[in-house]
């Protein structure tokens, strides 16, 4: 199935996670920019609109639920999907309430990733 070109942002201050993620999604069509730092991200979201956020939980100095949190704040509207390797039910309630559409443990199953964002980005649209 092929997707159209959805843009899509990723976050993660590990090189290594954060370019796996890049060119899984871009391996299946989507449109990614992916970012080091949350103040690199935001400002970029401003300008390109992604459709969906991939944002790790715990980053030096950040979390993902502050990322979103200035996002929504500056009024992105996209989609978001928070990955994490400190998992627990609490932070998937809290990640959920405050407006993540999923929390996927990290590392990331390949087809977990990809479903997520297919999920988010696709929810909500006409058939």
């Amino acid at each position: 199935m092929a997707i159209p070109p959805i843009p899509i942002a990723i976050l993660d201050d590990d090189p290594g996670a954060r370019r796996s993620m890049q060119l899984l999604l871009e391996g299946r069509g989507f449109q990614v920019r992916s970012f080091a730092s949350p103040e690199l991200l935001i400002a970029d979201v401003a300008a390109n609109n992604p459709a969906c956020l991939v944002t790790d939980y715990r980053m030096a100095g950040h979390d993902g639920l502050q990322v979103l949190a200035a996002l929504r704040a500056a009024g992105w509207q996209g989609k978001a999907i928070l990955v994490t390797a400190f998992g627990s039910a609490d932070l998937m309630q809290t990640a959920i309430a405050q407006g993540f559409d999923a929390v996927l443990d990290k590392p990331c199953k390949q087809f977990a990733l990809v479903n997520a964002v297919i999920d988010a980005t696709t929810r909500d649209q006409d058939p």
